[in-house]
């Protein structure tokens, strides 16, 4: 079976006047590919199982980093090379995945890797420092499906607006099908793509093999193994000296550089400016705000009614007791600031739906979602999701209901944010609720409330804007959208199986979340705890970070929108509150990584262009990958030897 990408070029094109039936019309003549195969078992299941094993590593990366990177595209190449290897080894008798086989593909690995479950590292991890406890299966695993499966429904009625009419850009569907359509060009440029994300792949895992197995080694106290893999072994970090910076009082966390592909990789992807900026948080941090308020501290430490910030622990002073408001601050001012400037976008995003719900002809309708899925689903999961909060989390009906609608307003939003510019505000959405939930009779100075709602509509506004991004790639590779939709959402019940139970083996506990020192969890806390004990409870020197932080976070979008051609030369806010709330070392290798990518890139820009996003890719699906599971049997083997 051959499948020949259809060629765009010849496609040809419409005025900008076109009205929405003459949109509609033009893409179902000229791009739509038929019923070719799309929605196929093997795609599904390539996709889910996929989904799953990268589930794990966009959990370790969220918690790591405080983001994940979408896996469209690397599970394309892996599954094209996967079924090109069958193929060969069953000479010719099973035929490869089809383009529109693996762009199904795509959708399922999506939903069951990176848009199901990301709520289980912000709020659900929040709540888990907070208390102490791990929600529950019986409540989490409803939690996450009801969760994605809102979103995805929701995100639906918004495709023929945002995608066939507007034609928003959404630059990652955009890639990946770009992307989709090069490795079915038989053209040496898919293989060199394909070969590059392995080797990123072996030496990603490679490294997180060496930095996982001593640990787990020494956990089990194999000590001659350990002692062995201590010779081999890569060092998790390798400390800068640091007595001067704290007046000898201790050794800073994280004043060091840590030898690792995946925050290189990271660094790669990410770029100069957002890289850069991470870095440039950490040396205001540990240069001058974390000696001046240790400073701070001691000054007036025996001051009655003064609140002092925790004491070191074991001769280790923790930067991010002040980097974590300062960075929280500056992230969420930032956010809702640049939120706010962007008034066009918001409103744009409430106006012309009706558009997209005329009435269309028959043939193109039997292609499309049936408004039955809708009106049965969207009741179905809204019900599910409200159970949840009320049984699971103690919220009272009327705002489980209100959170509920706020998934549908926030998903429009998520949606329209991510078709512009290719981000999905899901974290300052989740602020905005936060907010809203903190002044509201019932749910102000609840912590679990405050936390629970705010996951619910985060998890629904980035469940639906993945799927636009998904159907965004169908559209342009002239796929089914109907079969795309059952696609996705299949992936969601792969995933909701994979998140939590990757959730409650790689954190067991409190302890062990707080190890990877979460930047997003630790964000997410902060928050929380600050909108419902109250500022007075803070330690001043914190209050003092807090200012510091939204000061910087309300300043440098309103310079980036009065002083356009400043804007290069600005930190990022984002990367700078990054910076903040991560160690330095995480910092300095995104930096270097970023910078390699742009001596790559004035060294030979073609091959840069080409290679740089399969090999950072690689670098980060493989570490995070077997460090995953490095971590999965640190906590098997910690149980097993408890019992």
């Amino acid at each position: 079976m051959t499948d020949s990408p259809p060629s765009l070029p010849a496609v040809p094109v419409l005025p900008d006047t076109a009205t929405a039936e003459e949109r509609d019309q033009h893409w179902f003549q000229h791009v739509y590919q038929g019923d070719r195969p799309q929605f196929t078992v093997r795609a599904v299941f390539t996709g889910g199982l996929l989904g799953m094993a990268m589930s794990a590593a966009h959990l370790y990366t969220s918690l790591k980093l405080g983001w994940g990177f979408g896996i469209t595209i690397t599970s394309g190449v892996l599954a094209w090379v996967m079924w090109k290897g069958i193929a060969a080894v069953f000479g010719g008798r099973v035929s490869p995945l089809t383009m529109l086989e693996n762009n199904s593909m795509q959708s399922t690995a999506s939903a069951a890797g990176y848009s199901t479950g990301t709520t289980l590292a912000t709020a659900c991890g929040a709540l888990l420092l907070m208390t102490g406890n791990h929600l529950p299966w019986y409540s989490l695993v409803p939690f996450v499906f009801f969760s994605a499966a809102l979103g995805s429904l929701l995100a639906v009625p918004l495709k023929r607006q945002m995608i066939n009419i507007d034609q928003l850009p959404f630059p990652s569907g955009i890639a990946a099908a770009e992307t989709t359509r090069s490795l079915y060009s038989a053209g040496a440029e898919a293989v060199r793509k394909a070969w590059t994300l392995i080797f990123g792949i072996a030496a990603g895992g490679l490294v997180g093999a060496l930095r996982g197995a001593a640990d787990l080694f020494e956990m089990l106290k194999w000590k001659g193994i350990e002692q062995v893999m201590r010779w081999i072994t890569v060092p998790g970090e390798i400390y800068f000296p640091h007595a001067w910076l704290t007046a000898g009082r201790g050794k800073p966390a994280g004043f060091a550089f840590e030898p690792s592909l995946l925050l290189i990789g990271a660094g790669m992807i990410t770029g100069l400016r957002v890289s850069l900026s991470m870095l440039l948080g950490g040396v205001i941090l540990y240069f001058f705000l974390m000696p001046a308020l240790l400073e701070y501290d001691a000054a007036h430490a025996m001051e009655t009614g003064f609140n002092v910030s925790l004491p070191a622990k074991n001769g280790t002073i923790n930067p991010f007791r002040w980097g974590v408001w300062g960075g929280s601050a500056l992230m969420v001012f930032s956010s809702l600031t640049a939120l706010a400037m962007q008034w066009k976008t918001l409103a744009r995003s409430f106006t012309g739906l009706g558009a997209g719900g005329k009435p269309m002809a028959a043939e193109r309708a039997a292609i499309e979602v049936p408004s039955d899925w809708l009106l049965y689903g969207l009741p179905v999961a809204a019900a599910g999701l409200i159970a949840v909060e009320v049984f699971a989390f103690g919220i009272s009906l009327p705002l489980a209901v209100l959170a509920v609608i706020m998934c549908a307003v926030i998903s429009v939003v998520c949606c329209r944010a991510t078709g512009e510019t290719d981000t999905t505000p899901t974290g300052a959405m989740g602020k905005v609720t936060q907010l809203l939930y903190a002044v509201l009779p019932g749910a102000s100075g609840n912590a679990v409330v405050n936390l629970m709602a705010a996951g619910t509509t985060s998890a629904a506004g980035l469940s639906a804007a993945d799927l636009l991004g998904d159907l965004k790639s169908g559209h342009l590779l002239g796929a089914n959208p109907r079969q795309q939709f059952l696609a996705q959402f299949s992936g969601i019940f792969f995933g909701t199986v994979a998140a939590c139970g990757f959730w409650y083996l790689m954190i067991p506990n409190k302890e062990a979340l707080e190890k990877y020192n979460p930047p997003a969890t630790n964000a997410w806390r902060a928050t929380a705890e600050l909108l419902t004990k109250g500022v007075d409870q803070l330690p001043h020197s914190a209050l003092i970070a807090i200012f510091i932080g939204a000061g910087l976070g309300i300043l440098l979008p309103v310079l980036e929108k009065l002083l356009p051609k400043l804007k290069p030369w600005l930190p990022s806010a984002m990367g700078l509150g990054l910076g903040f709330v991560v160690p330095l070392q995480n910092g300095l290798s995104f930096a270097l990584g970023a910078v390699i990518a742009a001596v790559w890139q004035s060294i030979s820009k073609r091959t840069a262009e080409e290679r740089n996003v399969p090999l950072a890719s690689g670098f980060i699906a493989g570490e995070s990958l077997v460090s995953a599971f490095f971590a999965i049997g640190g906590s098997v083997a910690g149980w097993l030897m408890s019992n």
